[in-house]
């Protein structure tokens, strides 16, 4: 009995000792506090065209807490994503409203928008999935090149004027965080 309550003391102390002798910096650096990630997301944004969307659309993103900036730009294609539907579904609206001489514009807006959805954004994914940046800038470029091209369709009275800057914005944005994976 004495030696159970010997040996149950021995591996208490020998837990304490091992407690103890763990560096503070291991847990320090393995779990990074909030204002460390803020930090990481404030100087990511920093480094693109457009501080303000950069911020905005990953403070909106609970997930953006824990990323490191390879997280920060798969987000960022997400944004893409989300705002290249909301483009492809006001060009719906439009075209069952029967714009006068808009037609074949939003025709063509149609088909740039889902090219984004269909090839620039899977691109941007899969090359972020597979830790080759240059490809997914490529894409997010590719879907700014989109933007602005459905945006020229209307020689100046767009209907898609909001859209087409949201999508160009954000995919710069996006092609400027993934640079800095390169």
């Amino acid at each position: 009995m004495t030696s159970l309550k010997s040996l149950t003391l021995f591996l208490f102390l020998q837990a304490i000792f091992l407690l103890i002798s763990i560096p503070t910096t291991f847990s320090r650096s393995t779990f990074p506090s909030k204002d460390e990630k803020l930090s990481l997301i404030e100087n990511t944004c920093k480094k693109t065209p457009n501080y303000n969307i950069c911020f905005q659309s990953l403070k909106e993103n609970s997930g953006s807490s824990v990323a490191d900036v390879t997280g920060l730009a798969q987000i960022m294609v997400k944004v893409m994503k989300a705002k290249a539907n909301d483009g492809l579904n006001k060009i719906h609206r439009l075209e069952r409203v029967r714009i006068i001489g808009a037609r074949k514009a939003l025709s063509s807006c149609g088909d740039k928008y889902r090219a984004i959805l269909v090839g620039d954004i899977p691109q941007a994914v899969e090359a972020l999935e597979k830790g080759d940046p240059k490809f997914a800038e490529d894409g997010a470029n590719d879907a700014a090149n989109e933007a602005s091209y459905c945006e020229s369709e209307f020689n100046g009275k767009s209907p898609l004027t909001k859209e087409n800057n949201d999508m160009h914005d954000v995919s710069v944005v996006t092609a400027a965080m993934v640079r800095q994976l390169l």
